[in-house]
Formats: structure tokens, sequence, C-alpha cells
């Protein structure tokens, strides 16, 4: 037997068995313990997990106003396993009122796992969703005829008022990065798009709860899993309170219709953004339920482009209303002194003209009065030259930048809840270098800028906040819109002095009582402003102005921008003067003024949307 060949065989074939039987414990183990898979999938077989949506938050102004609220809406279900042979496909239709290719193609596209990574025969997929209750009333009757078709109700948004769709922004269906990027997220869920729905999304949203359904060997639901020991209940959102005012919101809004530009209003000291407008807009209804995809391409496609916010994305040269800041930076680096005088000959000016003749030589605060071109070409050129003489440009410049950004311009505000946001330019001395060489500029290569005009680009916002700079006398708090969030930590202090604003201040209440902002002045309000009149080269010139009220203790800081509309004190500034008095005294007492703005149309292809 010793030396039987085969004998030893036994011992290969003892081990080969081991081992089969080590690795299907092995297997085993990994498939009971470790790998939970195949429970799921057991699981999926006799227990229904039903998703339970939580009501979203609503959304306040800053005085309890309701903005945004919710309406109840359907999505239809159906779970592929539970659909017998004999569903007839052409009632369902027929119930819906859809055609069997459309049909076909939301079967495909649910069935598609490269679009719907989480599908399964056995759990409810979503076939149409937000419907509305006369969306399935047909459907609602005939249930019956359709197993493993289920309405699930759900909720959209509803607005209380047809304005400021750019600021709160929209509800859409979610995609697949959202899911891959937040496992909170399934097909068919809807999460916040633009504006801040999207911003205050997680706060928003609130959280899902689940109810655990048993069925039996059929299919057929049973009963609340282990008494509902499982379930989970849906926790509603977050309420939002923003800091807007509807009141002065609509105002702004009524104002620029047939019109297009923007206006914004902050409160200095707190940064907090009163009003936020933009138009052309929409009404916020139109990218709410089955024809958001429609509306929304049609938007995408207007040449007069509603679905920008021109407020914070729109750039433009600030014109005249530049010469507030330099001044305060011609005054704070020694170029000039609120003695200083400049000659003017008006329009015979060079080598930049003054728009008109309002007497020679002038000081600071009546620079900002007349709004006098030389006088500012004059400071701008002495700041970057010494003793009249070219030096080396370079330095001086990024000085004058460096400053000049310190008021919030040519970068975008990062510590804020404002996403969509355009930064603007203060142009480097890198960028002149790559134009003209290192050695090919100077004072008189770059005077444009010295009234507002070449390079420099600004936002509305950001116009808004050099108002509110100059208000608070030397800093500001970045704006913001979330009332009950505390900016004060965001305070930008500026390195220029305090009697510097005053100087600036006093020029600005001159062209409210003297210059081109007198005749749109509200007698009871003490106000300070500066029109602008900027070069358009697309067309004709845009009108705009900054200012705020009242002087001695600035309660609201505006800026208003309206395209193509010529002289900033025509358009711009009646906007601004009655927003602001509006804010300060509850009301518009100029009855005719605001509706001669609010009905004139300056651009026939703004659509009403």
């Amino acid at each position: 037997m010793i030396n039987d060949p085969h004998y030893r065989r036994r011992y290969v074939i003892s081990g080969i068995a081991v081992v089969v039987v080590l690795v299907y414990i092995i297997r085993l183990f990994f498939l009971q313990i470790i790998d939970q898979s195949t429970k799921d999938q057991a699981d999926n077989n006799a227990l229904v997990r039903q998703t339970i949506y939580p009501s979203r938050g609503l959304i306040y102004d800053r005085n309890g106003e309701l903005l945004v609220f919710n309406q109840p809406i359907y999505e239809i279900t159906m779970t592929m396993r539970e659909m017998g042979k004999e569903w007839d496909t052409t009632a369902f239709c027929n119930c819906l009122k859809i055609n069997r290719s459309e049909f076909d193609e939301r079967i495909a596209e649910i069935k598609d796992r490269r679009k719907n990574r989480g599908y399964s025969r056995w759990t409810p997929q979503v076939f149409m969703g937000q419907l509305k209750k006369e969306d399935i009333a047909t459907l609602q009757e005939e249930l019956f005829l359709f197993p493993g078709i289920k309405i699930q109700k759900r909720t959209l948004r509803d607005y209380t008022y047809n304005a400021a769709e750019h600021v709160l922004g929209s509800v859409g269906e979610v995609n697949q990065n959202d899911i891959d990027r937040d496992s909170y997220y399934t097909r068919g869920d809807y999460s916040g798009r633009d504006g801040l729905e999207r911003t205050y999304e997680k706060q928003l949203r609130g959280e899902k709860g689940v109810e655990v359904l048993m069925r039996d060997v059929r299919g057929r639901i049973q009963g609340s899993y282990q008494n509902g020991e499982l379930d989970r209940t849906a926790v509603a959102g977050t309420d939002l309170y923003v800091t807007l005012d509807i009141r002065l919101q609509l105002l702004a809004e009524e104002l620029l219709a047939g019109k297009i530009g923007s206006a914004v209003a902050i409160e200095p000291k707190t940064g907090e953004i009163l009003a936020m407008a933009s138009n052309p807009g929409w009404n916020p209804m139109k990218l709410v339920g089955k024809e958001r995809s429609k509306n929304y391409n049609a938007l995408l496609q207007d040449p007069t482009k509603p679905l920008m916010n021109r407020a914070t994305q729109a750039m433009y040269p600030p014109g005249s209303t530049f010469k507030t800041i330099q001044s305060l930076v011609c005054l704070e680096q020694g170029a000039i002194t609120p003695n200083t005088l400049y000659p003017c000959s008006g329009p015979g000016s060079t080598p930049i003209k003054c728009t008109h003749h309002h007497g020679s030589p002038v000081a600071l605060d009546r620079a900002i009065e007349q709004s006098c071109n030389p006088y500012f070409w004059c400071a701008f050129r002495d700041l970057l030259q010494k003793d009249g003489k070219e030096r080396d440009i370079h330095k001086p410049y990024e000085k004058w930048r460096e400053a000049v950004m310190s008021f919030g311009l040519g970068h975008r505000f990062d510590d804020t809840d404002l996403s969509e946001q355009s930064a603007g330019s203060i142009p480097s001395t890198k960028l002149y270098d790559k134009f003209y060489g290192k050695t090919g500029w100077k004072a008189i290569t770059i005077r444009s800028l010295s009234i507002g005009q070449g390079e420099i680009l600004v936002t509305p916002l950001q116009l808004a906040n050099q108002a509110a700079t100059i208000a608070n006398e030397g800093y500001y708090i970045s704006p913001h819109l979330n009332k009950n969030d505390s900016m004060r930590i965001h305070r930008h202090n500026l390195d220029i002095k305090k009697q510097h604003f005053e100087v600036v201040k006093e020029g600005m209440n001159r062209v409210m009582v003297y210059g081109t902002g007198r005749h749109y002045a509200v007698d009871s309000l003490h106000m300070a402003g500066k029109t602008g009149t900027v070069q358009n080269p697309h067309g004709r010139d845009h009108a705009i102005f900054i200012g705020f009220a009242p002087v001695e203790d600035p309660k609201i800081a505006v800026a208003v921008v309206v395209e193509n509309a010529g002289f900033g004190a025509t358009w711009a500034c009646p906007i601004a003067t009655m927003m602001i008095e509006q804010y300060l005294t509850g009301e518009v007492k100029r009855k005719d003024l605001r509706k001669r703005i609010g009905s004139t149309v300056l651009n026939e292809s703004v659509k009403n949307w």
C-alpha cells in the first residue's frame, strides 16, 4: 500500500477539498457580513423604502414679509417589477395626455444606467415629476388599473411677488454631477440652481425621511416593517431671512421697466443689501414646474440676457462717479489738498476736455460739484509725476492702484454669500507694459483713467459699495443678503484719513444742491451724490449715479446704471433719489416723476417675461 503510486494523491485531493471549503466559507462570510449589497438586494425584494420629502425652508424679507413659499405638486413613480404583461400602456398615456414615443423615451432614460445609476426593477423610479393636481386627476381615478404606479406628493416653489428673481434664484431637478457630489440626492430630487436657493441649499432643503414597508412573495405591500422602528421623520428646511426690503425692491424694478440696467441699495453701516434689481428679468414662476426647461432655454436665447444679474455680473467704466475715489486717493497720497487749484478752459481744455464752462480755476469741492474733467486729470498727473517731471511710473501707479482696489474694486467680494459676481478690472502695470513696453507709457498715456474711463471696469454692486464706503468715511462691510448672519467681522478698513472723506462728502452734497443732481434732490433729505455719463463704443452712453443719505448719518447708499440712456442726471439720478426717498420716508411723493420714469421705454427689445 505504501508503495502504491496513487496513495499520496489522497492528500492532494483532501487539500483541494479543504481549500474549496475555505473559499466558500470566506466568500459566504464576505457576502453576509462584509458586503451589504447582497443583503440590500434581498431587502429590496422584501422591503420598500419610501422616501418622505421635507418641506423646503421659506424665505422672508428683512421686515418679515413672506417672499418664497411652497405649493403642493405630484410625481409619478413606477416599479418595473410590479408592472405585469397585461399593463395597458395606451390607457396610461391617455391619462397623462402624452404620446407613446414620450412614454418610450422616459422608460429608456430610466433604464439607462449611465444616466440613472440607481436603477433597479424592484425600486420605484421617477417617471414624471412637477405635476399639478389637474395633471394627475384622470390617472388618480384609474390608478387601480396600473400596478406598479404610485403618485407621490412633493412641493415646488411659489412666490408672493413677481420680483427679485435674480436674488432669490430657482429650484430645479438635480443632474448626475449633483448626485455624484452629494449622496443626499437621488434621481428626481430638486435643488437650488442659482441665487440664494443655491447658496443656502443645505439650510433650505431639510432632511429626508423614510418609511419602510414590507411586501409579500407576490410583491404586494403588507404594511409597515417592524412597526415602523426603521422609519425616519422628514425634517423641514430652515427658513431664511434676507436683508432685502421688498417694497424698495419692487420700486427699483418698477422704475427700471422698459430699460436695460440695474439698481443696488446697501445699508452702509452693516453692508446689508436692501435692494438688488436687474432688468430685464422674468416672472420667477416661469422656472417652476414642467415648463421650466422650455422657459429656461427661451430666456437663455434672449439677446438682452435676462438670466444675467447685471447688478453683480455686468461691468462698466465708472465714468465721473470714479472722481470721488480719485479725489480721496490723491488727497491721501499728497498729490493735492482741498485748496489745490487747477485751471479749466471748458470744452477747449487739453488733453482732456471739460463738458461745460464753470469758471476757472477750481478747488476740489467745486470740481466734484461741476464734474470738472481737467481738474481730475491734473490731480492724477501730479500723483504719478513729481514736480511735474516724468519719472518711473510703475511704483506710484501701483500705489495708486492698490488704494483704488481697497474700495472693493477690481476683485470679487469673496467673504460674502453673493455667488454670481464679476471681479471688474483695475488695470495693472503688467497690462500697460504688455501694451506699450516698460518705458513706453506715462501719465498722459493713461489719462482716461483719471475720469473713470479707459480700462477701468466695475459692477453696480461695487459702485454701491463705493458709495457706502464714502458714507462710512473709510470702511465697508462686505455686501451680503443673509439677515441672520453677522458680517461685522468682514469689515474692511481703508488707509485714508477721515478728514479727506469729509471734503469729498461736501463735494457730493454740492452735486445735489448746485450740480447735476439738483433737479431730483428731495428737499427734506440731506443727500450726497455723483452722476456719471459713461462713453459706450457700442451705442448711446450709459447713465450712472451713486449717492447716499442722510449725509450726517447715512442709512442707505445707492448705485444705478441704465444702459444706453444718455446722461446720468436724466435717468440714473431720479431712479436713485426715488429709492432713497422711499426707504427713508416710506413713500415717493413725486408721483408724476415716478410715473414718467417707470412708464418710459428706452429699449424696445426688452421683453416682458
